[in-house]
């Protein structure tokens, strides 16, 4: 760093240029005369011209400054003290501001810092915190307060940090730099103006109104005392405890209030609500806000009661504001230009924008995102009303972003005067959650309506299939695999049990399949399942089967709910064409859990959770609408049914549990199936339950009477001959009434009965309750295209009956024989 200052040189260039001019002639030869006498000029124009600058003082000639010096001399000028140590603590240079603070020795010396604050044990002890961070090269600030005796208290804001000057690191070692503020005089400032303020909020407390200040973040800042007193709140419990606008008064209040403060320089008008307070009372309270320049709220608030049995225009008109800002729905009156005059809380929560749109028309307000047909329905319904015409067909609109609100729209005349302020008034009604609760009621009866159709055209087909399954087995019996028809017999089948995998698809779907429930730890039903799944989703997908604790116990059906996982483990796979992630967790979900979730028409209780979850293509909200419905696929023509995920539905549905799906197009899609928690009595019981499996005899043939009940001729033909074939002697009926006539007939001689359910004149139950008449510990079979538990509750709780679903092959029908003969 450098500077000028006045010298004595200045004459000294002027000697100089004039010897140069002296040198020069005497060097000078005649042929260089002409340059010579040219440079000599222009010598001494410079020089007179600089003798001449220098004696009017426009030239100076400045020497080097030292820095040190300079530096000096600003940190002199600070009024906050500068000190810089070594790491040992020992001073290197200390300005004038410290000198003044600490003080000098008699030897003319600073004295060191700690002396000013060794008479003070608190400040003693803040200043060796501040010398420990120094020695640990860690910066440290601290505000010492000295209390000397018969002076005013001192207070300094001492700190410390490292400090290092370039190119002397070697010679002069680690160092501190310490500053020393004295900020007396600016805490005594801040005490002031806390007394100052404290005083202000005597008086607010003395004032007979409420006073409430709340920043941009609707926090309340402070309230006095008259307002804590008329909500009921303790003083303390107010300064303990943030509290909130809304804390006060609801929502949609607070939103009133800040559209009132808005309007405030051009209404002036106030907010009137009912307050909630203590044990469910209210206070009625009036509103007058208007903004601060940080964007919060000055309120001022004033207490309306009136007196019981007043009648008066004044006590009338507080009735009308508290029955009209405390009503459950959205009330509104419109001006008879059809602008909005008036608005309610609810009207403010149930229309965005509503209480700041006074003035505004009122079909613009609520016609935001309707359509051209429901706009020209509002116009001409507030046309009518304005003129004096009863309107009481409602008009429902939608509104918010996305329509995602359903609202329904009542309109009544107030008066037919002209340049009336309040010609009409409207009411709203929410109906989002009647308008979704219709459309999952349609949804559920078209799904109901085609699940019986389903399971009754299912029933029909099985006795079909029934048939040509059974005499296909007959017929492949007689014909050996080296017969040309063999092969023909063989796809006959093949393509009527498929047929039977489709038919068992819609009976899932109509929940009337038949259900072998047992009970599951579903997490080792999963376990066990890995190996297919992984070859059934392919290489390029990782399977992640993340299992939860101690999972509970749910009862289903083993082969069906393994069906749902490997129907949706199949859909995930094929939303990830190019790979992907699929993982399928299981947790418990407790009580507790269920009712935080809310999850539509799930009631509250424990449940096992099984979460599907791909990263594929996902779905938009069109294809979730339709995903369960039978038959609708997004695959193209041949591949795919449309039953997998109607089956996995239905299946969950008839095993008491609960499915919902969440899918993000381009993020992936997510099914979550709620299996309820099912407490077995005997954990030993079950164990033994599970591990007790009977195997299919392998010979099937037998001996004994079979009485044989079925109203479809095929079916009781294949049934006929396959029973024979196996050494059985078979009685045949085809209705209920002709086995009642075959029992009397052959009184004793039946062994087991094989009844069809549903059959014309005496269904199968009803058979089985006149059997029991007849023969108490007769055994009977029941074979059905419905489930058993379809019919078992016209049965006494405590029958024993087996049971056969449809379509059976010929093995099957032996086997069950046998296994109830026991020969």
């Amino acid at each position: 760093m450098s500077g000028a200052r006045e010298t004595g040189a200045g004459p000294v260039i002027a000697v100089a240029l004039a010897v140069g001019v002296v040198v020069l002639a005497l060097v000078a030869s005649p042929s260089r005369e002409p340059l010579l006498l040219t440079l000599l000029s222009l010598l001494a124009m410079m020089g007179l011209f600089t003798a001449f600058g220098y004696a009017a003082g426009h030239v100076r000639i400045g020497e080097r400054v030292r820095d040190d010096d300079l530096v000096r001399a600003f940190a002199d000028s600070l009024d906050d003290g500068l000190l810089v140590t070594r790491r040992d603590g020992r001073p290197l240079y200390a300005n004038r501001a410290l000198s003044d603070m600490v003080g000098v020795t008699a030897a003319g010396e600073i004295k060191a810092l700690e002396s000013l604050f060794a008479g003070d044990p608190r400040a003693a002890a803040a200043y060796f915190r501040l010398e420990r961070a120094a020695s640990r090269r860690e910066p440290w600030r601290e505000e010492i307060e000295i209390r000397a005796d018969g002076r005013a208290p001192q207070i300094f804001r001492v700190a410390q940090r490292p400090c290092f000057v370039r190119g002397h690191d070697r010679e002069l070692g680690p160092m501190s730099l310490w500053t020393v503020t004295d900020v007396t005089a600016e805490r005594a400032r801040q005490v002031s103006a806390v007394t100052s303020l404290e005083a202000a909020l005597e008086r607010m407390d003395s004032v007979p109104a409420g006073l409430l200040e709340v920043d941009a973040r609707g926090n309340v800042r402070r309230l006095n005392a008259t307002l804590l007193r008329w909500l009921g709140i303790e003083p303390q419990s107010s300064t303990q405890k943030a509290l909130k606008l809304t804390d006060i008064v609801s929502t949609e209040g607070a939103e009133l209030i800040a559209n009132a403060a808005a309007a405030f320089y051009t209404t002036g008008e106030g907010v009137d609500l009912d307050v909630p307070v203590e044990k469910g009372a209210s206070v009625p309270l009036r509103f007058f806000a208007r903004r601060d320049n940080q964007g919060g709220l000055l309120i001022a608030v004033f207490r309306r009661a009136t007196v019981a049995g007043e009648d008066g225009p004044a006590a009338a008109e507080i009735r009308f504001a508290r029955i009209f800002q405390s009503s459950p729905f959205g009330i509104a009156t419109i001006g008879s230009d059809g602008r909005l005059a008036s608005t309610n809380a609810a009207f403010a929560r149930m229309i965005p924008d509503g209480p700041s749109a006074i003035g505004v028309p009122a079909a613009d307000v609520l016609c935001r995102s309707a359509d051209a047909d429901t706009r020209a329905a509002v116009d001409a319904a507030i046309a009518r009303v304005i003129s004096g015409t009863v309107s009481t067909t409602p008009i429902d609109i939608t509104v918010g972003a996305e329509s995602e609100f359903s609202r329904r729209l009542y309109l009544a005349p107030l008066t037919q005067a002209q340049d009336a302020r309040e010609a009409a008034i409207l009411y709203l009604i929410d109906a989002t959650e009647q308008k979704a609760l219709e459309a999952k009621f349609a949804q559920s009866s078209k799904m109901e309506a085609v699940g019986k159709l389903a399971g009754g055209i299912a029933h029909d087909f099985n006795n079909v299939l029934t048939a040509i399954i059974g005499f296909s087995d007959l017929l492949l019996q007689t014909h050996r695999p080296t017969d040309p028809a063999h092969k023909d017999i063989m796809n006959i089948r093949s393509s009527a049990t498929r047929a039977a995998g489709l038919v068992a698809k819609l009976l899932a779907f109509s929940r009337r399949q038949t259900l072998q429930t047992e009970p599951l730890q579903l997490g080792e039903v999963l376990g066990d399942l890995a190996p297919l799944l992984k070859r059934s989703i392919g290489e390029t997908i990782e399977l992640k089967t993340p299992t939860g604790r101690d999972l509970w116990y749910v009862k289903t059906d083993r082969t069906q709910f393994e069906q749902v996982v490997i129907n949706l483990a199949v859909n995930a796979r094929d939303a990830m064409p190019e790979g992907g992630t699929l993982s399928i967790a299981t947790r418990n979900v407790t009580e507790r859990e269920s009712q935080r979730l809310g999850l539509h028409g799930m009631p509250v209780g424990e449940y096992v959770l099984v979460e599907v979850t791909d990263t594929g293509s996902g779905m938009p909200p069109d294809v979730m609408a339709k995903i369960f419905e039978p038959f609708f696929t997004t695959k193209g023509v041949g591949k795919g049914t449309g039953l997998g995920l109607a089956t996995v539905y239905g299946i969950v549905k008839q095993s008491g549990g609960f499915i919902y799906a969440d899918s993000t197009l381009g993020s992936g899609t997510t099914f979550r199936v709620y299996m309820p928690r099912y407490m077995p009595d005997d954990e030993e019981a079950l164990a033994t339950q599970k591990a007790a499996k009977k195997e299919r005899p392998q010979d099937l043939t037998g001996s004994g009477r079979v009485l044989l009940v079925e109203d479809e001729d095929v079916v009781r033909s294949f049934a006929v001959r396959a029973l024979k074939r196996q050494g059985y002697e078979v009685v045949e009926a085809s209705t209920g009434i002709e086995a009642l006539e075959m029992m009397d007939l052959h009184e004793d001689r039946i062994d087991i009965v094989v009844s069809d359910v549903v059959m014309p004149e005496m269904d199968g139950p009803t058979l089985l309750k006149e059997l029991r008449k007849r023969n108490p510990d007769l055994k009977i079979i029941f074979v059905s295209g419905y489930p058993h538990e379809a019919f078992e509750t016209s049965l006494d709780k405590n029958e024993q009956f087996a049971f056969l679903p449809k379509p059976f092959s010929l093995p099957q029908l032996a086997a069950k024989v046998k296994e109830q003969l026991g020969r």
